[in-house]
């Protein structure tokens, strides 16, 4: 199996590490409502024609690994992501949108992206491990 992607006229390897956080950085994304997040990740990526390689959502933070085809800007897909999962989440959860603080926007502004190359294992596995680490980081912290 190839490395690369094939479309009709390219070949691609566009790959990407991103982070975001819930506005405030609200420790909010777990439960049922951090399932539904990780599903719409899922399905807004396969509708834009992106691949979900490894994902975790954290309570307080989402980490996706994800190829993205060259005809997409990393913009737009962040911008359908946040936003069809927001919009997805208030009208599920109708108790999110009567706190006043979110102000209609359930994601923080910005995120962090990094494009996966030759250390692409190495994100992979910091992605798929990053609860253990951080689980193992907090009861350090309530020993202390």
């Amino acid at each position: 199996m190839s490395r690369y992607e094939q479309a009709s006229h390219v070949f691609w390897r566009c790959q990407y590490h991103i982070v975001w956080t819930p506005k405030y950085r609200f420790r909010i994304l777990k439960g049922k409502l951090g399932s539904d997040v990780y599903r719409c990740i899922h399905v807004y990526s396969e509708q834009l024609g992106c691949k979900v390689v490894e994902l975790n959502v954290q309570i307080d933070h989402v980490h996706l690994v994800v190829k993205v085809p060259p005809k997409l800007s990393i913009s737009s897909l962040m911008g359908a992501l946040k936003g069809k999962i927001a919009l997805k989440l208030f009208s599920k959860y109708p108790h999110l949108r009567k706190n006043k603080m979110w102000g209609n926007h359930f994601w923080q502004r910005g995120y962090f992206v990094d494009s996966v190359g030759v250390n692409e294992e190495i994100i992979r596995r910091y992605v798929r491990h990053q609860q253990k680490v951080e689980k193992q980081e907090q009861a350090k912290l309530a020993l202390e």
